[in-house]
């Protein structure tokens, strides 16, 4: 089940996640995670707004800069946020369900 942050904001409720198809644009758009540590001015606030492409595509920039101004224990949102971004991409190396279909391979090296 995916990870959602859900609050309302001037009374429009939002619900924030991430999926593959959102973090692939993030990705298209220039986002990289790791650089959290090192442009957390630019990235920070990018992880924020990315957080609204899966069900707020359209929400004007300005308006989710608003938000984030006004979110409080933001330490705590960055962490719960860093979270919901890692399971996503999780998915893409965990592996299948137990069942008929599943994909098993060899190399010659």
């Amino acid at each position: 089940m995916a990870k959602t942050l859900i609050f309302t904001y001037k009374d429009k409720d939002y619900t924030l996640e991430f999926t593959r198809k959102s973090i692939q644009q993030m990705e298209r758009n220039g986002f990289v995670a790791s650089d959290i540590q090192n442009k957390p001015m630019t990235t920070l606030p990018e992880l924020f707004a990315g957080a609204f492409l899966a069900h707020h595509r359209f929400e004007r920039r300005d308006v989710i800069d608003d938000i984030y101004s006004h979110m409080t224990n933001k330490e705590e949102l960055i962490g719960k946020l860093a979270e919901m971004y890692n399971d996503p991409i999780m998915t893409l190396v965990e592996e299948p369900k137990d069942g008929s279909g599943n994909v098993d391979w060899t190399t010659d090296f």
